[in-house]
């Protein structure tokens, strides 16, 4: 695994994310001094949940999956994709981590030092603001997740989640899903075997699947089966 100091290349991806966008140069110019690149392949872990949070880590390229574990169990709690960091919250409170992270294929990571991170959130208003802004988002973002997972039954989650995979793939009804069935049953809090059979249950709603592709004959039919919410699916709201 590659170990890089920060390359002056990788400041314009990073600063613009909300995150960074409106920090002090001096500041960000800290920030970026005490950070590196590092370059993983696939299925490293990268933290371990009860671990101390040392580092803000971004997702450059590649995917890396959020896990938990308990009593002999596993489940995937998000993936997080390019360009974005994980995990905020443990890092300005200076706290454990309650996940654990792994990559999914090759991935560049960039780590912050946590420290560093905390000094320039009490220095810096603007990048304050932009931290407690994207916790409030993360904090929504789980209640949508709660409610998605409380309010619907195992098939209404696959299907508004193919819906998504759907808008996501430029609105074209054939689209390969992003990662393993196993993992898409974890996600959606199911074992694999219920998302088989959740998938042969859409069939007549115009959903057919081959290995990991795609395919929606009836779009409308799909919709006004999932009934999706904006207060639940739209990661703006």
């Amino acid at each position: 695994m590659a170990r890089l100091g920060m390359p002056e290349s990788v400041y314009p991806e990073i600063r613009e994310l909300h995150l960074f966008s409106e920090v002090a140069d001096d500041q960000f110019m800290t920030l970026m001094r005490g950070a590196y690149v590092q370059n993983f392949p696939p299925r490293i872990e990268l933290i371990t949940e009860g671990d101390s949070s040392d580092f803000l880590h971004i997702v450059l390229s590649g995917s890396v999956d959020l896990f938990s574990t308990w009593n002999g169990r596993e489940t995937s709690m998000a993936t997080v994709w390019p360009v974005s960091t994980f995990i905020l919250a443990a890092t300005i409170k200076d706290a454990p981590y309650l996940m654990s992270a792994r990559t999914l294929e090759k991935s560049r990571i960039a780590l912050v030092p946590s420290q560093d991170v905390r000094i320039a959130f009490d220095a810096d208003q603007c990048f304050a603001r932009a931290i407690v802004s994207e916790l409030a988002q993360s904090y929504r973002s789980v209640i949508k997740a709660q409610k998605n997972l409380k309010l619907r039954s195992s098939l209404e989650r696959l299907a508004n989640y193919l819906l998504q995979q759907q808008k996501h793939s430029d609105d074209v009804t054939e689209f390969d899903l992003r990662f393993e069935k196993r993992r898409l049953a974890s996600v959606l809090g199911m074992t694999p075997e219920n998302l088989s059979r959740a998938f042969k249950a859409l069939r007549p709603y115009g959903v057919s699947i081959e290995g990991n592709h795609i395919e929606i004959s009836d779009l409308e039919d799909l919709k006004r089966f999932a009934k999706p919410d904006p207060l639940i699916d739209d990661p703006e709201t």
